[in-house]
């Protein structure tokens, strides 16, 4: 039977146009002006001329491109701005909404296939804005035996878990959400919770596949925590520091995987049982299990799943450039700020900004974020590749190999950067 597709009716595309047009006016006016308003009252303003910005005067320069500067300057040092868009949430929502079109695309050469391909004209580069708008507009359908508060409360709590790992991990000097002393012992309270989290919400949809992907996770993640923890004390042991912008800076002139690659190697795999990514996807076989512990959720629950674990991904790439390739450091490419931008500031039209010490965005600050950037991207993309490679490994394997042979090379990784320090070779006093 062949099935005709619907015609075109440019009436009903207009139509659907103008509709769209006239309710993002209405949210804008009702929601965005006003949401904009509170913010400003609680953002620190700049003074212009000695007298304190008022939060009126600050929207009405919002739309004077000229006047508007010294004002996004304030923003930029707020911490709304650190949590909701750089170097928090926003940053890593950016690059792991990229790492899902790219994985698509690299999965598909690898493969022999297209991939996205009709959403916008180059390489179908609009297909996660169409996936994401899909999921936002799709019903969400909850089991009849779920534990429903529980059931919903899950794809949110594993979201904010995920935020919360990368609000420790810095990006550039000073340009960290929480930097706290024991950033890396909180990173691994805030790994706990996502087996916490999966086996909760593969119980609460009170249904076999999840079930059984929940309790294969929990197996999992459990197993490889410990060999993580372990693979990452040798770092630990030459910094003596779990502050983990100070393990940064003591990577000034070298970087720990020279020394250190089985702990390096360790948490590469160890990370790669955490992601639950390939070939260690047993919570998430499709083969066997539907899709594991997300079986049951659909719509944008799904989507708020699939968000957290990006980011979580993002988050794992991030904390490996951190802990074994110096983070943010790297040869100073940036060109410097003109001297006479830094001693006279800005003219922004009727007004002059002083800009004291350097600008806003130093020339540190911008060189660390693109070397940041780019090692985050290329371990992104050694996560990416075993996808296409390799296959789904038994559970009695992944066991094995978590418990036997990981953990007793996390102890030799201990054992090498024991001897290093003791040598004199690393750590404080040492002759690197």
């Amino acid at each position: 039977m062949s099935v005709i597709a619907p015609k075109f009716r440019l009436g009903y595309f207009l139509k659907s146009l103008t509709d769209n047009i006239f309710w993002i006016i209405i949210l804008l006016t009702l929601v965005g002006i006003p949401a904009i308003q509170i913010v400003l009252f609680y953002v620190d303003l700049p003074v212009l001329d000695g007298v304190l910005l008022t939060p009126f005067l600050a929207f009405t320069m919002l739309f004077h491109p000229e006047l508007a500067v010294p004002l996004v300057k304030s923003l930029l040092y707020t911490d709304f701005f650190r949590i909701a868009a750089f170097p928090g949430f926003g940053f890593a929502a950016l690059l792991a909404a990229g790492t899902i079109f790219i994985e698509r695309k690299l999965l598909a050469k690898l493969q022999l296939r297209v991939g996205p391909f009709y959403c916008g004209k180059v390489e179908g580069i609009l297909q996660l804005m169409g996936d994401g708008l899909k999921l936002i507009s799709k019903e969400i359908i909850i089991p009849a035996k779920a534990d429903k508060p529980i059931f919903w409360a899950a794809p949110i709590l594993f979201v904010a878990t995920a935020a919360a790992f990368v609000s420790l991990i810095p990006v550039a000097p000073g340009w960290v959400v929480a930097d706290i002393d024991v950033g890396l012992l909180a990173v691994f309270a805030i790994i706990g919770f996502f087996p916490i989290i999966t086996i909760l919400s593969a119980w609460s949809a009170n249904s076999k596949f999840p079930f059984i992907g929940g309790i294969r996770a929990l197996h999992q993640m459990v197993s490889f925590e410990i060999p993580l923890i372990l693979s990452l004390l040798g770092v630990v042991i030459l910094t003596g520091t779990l502050n983990l912008s100070e393990i940064v800076e003591s990577q000034t002139h070298y970087w720990f995987i020279a020394f250190l690659p089985i702990g390096a190697i360790v948490f590469f795999i160890s990370m790669l049982a955490e992601l639950e990514r390939i070939p260690f996807d047993l919570p998430e076989a499709e083969s066997e299990i539907v899709a594991g512990w997300l079986t049951e959720f659909s719509g944008m629950m799904y989507g708020l799943v699939q968000l957290g674990s990006y980011l979580k991904l993002y988050a794992f790439a991030a904390l490996f450039v951190v802990l074994f390739l110096g983070g943010w450091q790297g040869p100073m490419v940036w060109p410097p700020f003109p001297e006479e931008i830094i001693t006279e500031g800005i003219e922004a039209g009727p007004i002059t900004i002083q800009v004291p010490g350097l600008p806003v965005t130093t020339q540190e600050m911008l060189n660390g974020t693109m070397w940041f950037t780019l090692k985050t991207i290329a371990v992104i993309f050694f996560i990416l590749i075993p996808r296409g490679v390799f296959p789904r490994i038994r559970i009695d394997m992944l066991l094995s190999i978590g418990w036997n042979k990981l953990i007793a090379l996390a102890f030799v990784n201990i054992f090498i950067a024991l001897g290093l320090l003791y040598a004199g070779v690393l750590g404080p006093g040492g002759i690197l």
